[in-house]
């Protein structure tokens, strides 16, 4: 039933997943490289160092872009222009972030 839903072409599909792909990063990096320390501690860490900002951010970006890419390459457009509108978002954010930090 869940890959049935993940083969639509839906733009409501692509922001849905364009806004859990860099979560699901983040969540990733922080157990891959900082589970020593809690999340939330991580995360205040994340916000206010604007050298984390820029490696995470992008790497969590990253996630988005391999979604974009495989929703585009099997032809579901629509789904893809979702998945780039958030990481539109996304990435605009981290650059303000990062600015008034």
């Amino acid at each position: 039933m869940v890959i049935s839903f993940l083969k639509k072409d839906n733009l409501k599909l692509g922001i849905i997943l364009g806004l859990i792909g860099p979560i699901l990063g983040l969540v990733i990096m922080y157990f891959l490289k900082y589970s020593s320390i809690g999340f939330f501690e991580f995360l205040d860490m994340f916000i206010n160092s604007n050298r984390l900002i820029t490696s995470i951010g992008s790497l969590c970006l990253l996630t988005n872009a391999v979604l974009f890419t495989l929703y585009l390459n099997t032809h579901r457009d629509n789904t893809a222009k979702g998945i780039f509108a958030t990481t539109l978002i996304y990435g605009i954010s981290i650059l303000v972030l990062k600015i008034f930090n």
